[in-house]
């Protein structure tokens, strides 16, 4: 691999599901905000068009747009940061990988700027992010309205596949960047190839 310049600014861009977690994270929080029977309908409700998803990328961006929708429209946007808070406690005390974890820690020592550009919404990467070291978090975030209630929109595209090369090349701005990214699944292909060091963690991994 090329060595980045000496001085110069690099960057470690880590997902999240499947990478720095040991699973898929987006149901499991949906559940924690709107509890099983909730979550259990709206996947029944969903469910052709997440099976479609299961071979289509952009269906895949779809079918999750369908069970935001579905599940948190008009849920209180401050409850939601509650929930998401003892999420992330429980996602950092029980789903983190320590392999990929002193990967993290790694970069870290060597004063490398860390970001998580990841499909999983941004209401639990922030605070985990913090507790990791992380500068910054380019996720998929959750529409909140006027009236401080959710309202089953996604602020932006969900961050998979070639939006999350978009939204790093806008976070990284003019300043030229040597680029170290780490991603598990198919929707991190177009950021590892987009690095010039791209690292593939653990097996087939997840598709959030």
């Amino acid at each position: 691999m090329d060595e980045p310049p000496r001085g110069g600014r690099v960057i470690a861009a880590f997902d999240f599901d499947k990478t720095i977690s040991t699973r898929d994270n987006v149901v499991p929080f949906v559940r924690a905000v709107v509890g099983r029977a909730r979550l259990t309908r709206a996947l029944l409700t969903i469910s052709p068009r997440l099976l479609r998803a299961a071979l289509d990328d952009e269906r895949r961006d779809v079918a999750k747009v369908a069970l935001v929708r579905q599940t948190l429209t008009g849920y209180d946007a401050v409850r939601v940061t509650a929930v998401a808070t003892e999420f992330a406690d429980e996602v950092v005390a029980r789903h983190l990988r320590p392999d990929v974890v002193e990967r993290v820690a790694w970069h870290r020592n060597r004063g490398h700027a860390l970001v998580i550009v990841s499909a999983s919404f941004t209401s639990y990467l922030d605070p985990i992010a913090a507790r990791l070291g992380f500068a910054a978090v380019l996720a998929t975030e959750l529409a909140v309205g006027e009236d401080g209630r959710l309202t089953g929109e996604l602020v932006r595209p969900n961050v998979r596949g070639a939006e999350k090369v978009r939204r790093l090349d806008e976070w990284l701005g003019a300043r030229p960047a040597f680029v170290w990214a780490y991603g598990d699944s198919s929707g991190d292909r177009d950021l590892l190839a987009r690095a010039d060091q791209g690292v593939r963690v653990g097996g087939r991994g997840g598709r959030a």
